[in-house]
């Protein structure tokens, strides 16, 4: 059974009955992204609910993925907020200097979870410089390295 959409004039078979639906200019369907078949905002939206690394991640997909991600400053913002209540200061600092939202995350994502973890107490056990992993390390200012301290110390 063939209909005909009226808007786009194209051909829609159902696919029940084995055939593939046809889309103006004869691409394949299967081989499209539904970032070139929704709306850009619907695709943001998407996007929207990914974390850094799956964001990041995606961006990397294909050159339309990346050109939306890399775009939308708004889809880096809310994880660049998280990050502002751990590195308010440098967050603040970036965003002053007239950093995107994504240079502000990016430079700060680091220090955030590195800061978290400390604060955690997941370093209490630490007795020497020797024995702290690599990636638990990373310039902080000295009102955070004051906080860790201070956390340390109520443990």
């Amino acid at each position: 059974m063939q209909n005909v959409c009226k808007r786009s004039k194209s051909a829609i078979f159902s696919p029940k009955r084995g055939a593939t639906l046809m889309i103006p200019g004869g691409q394949d369907p299967l081989q499209q992204s539904f970032t070139e078949t929704l709306p850009t905002e619907m695709s943001m939206r998407i996007f929207s609910e990914l974390d850094v690394r799956s964001l990041c991640r995606a961006s990397l997909t294909c050159r339309h993925w990346n050109d939306i991600i890399e775009g939308s400053d708004q889809l880096w913002r809310s994880h660049c907020l998280s990050v502002l209540a751990i590195c308010r200061r440098e967050v603040d600092g970036d965003r002053f200097a007239g950093c995107s939202w994504k240079v502000t995350l990016v430079r700060n994502y680091r220090k955030g979870c590195v800061k978290r973890r400390w604060l955690k107490g997941r370093y209490s056990n630490i007795r020497s410089a020797d024995d702290i992993p690599s990636n638990s390390m990373c310039p902080l200012d000295v009102e955070t390295w004051g906080e860790i301290l201070e956390a340390e110390l109520d443990r």
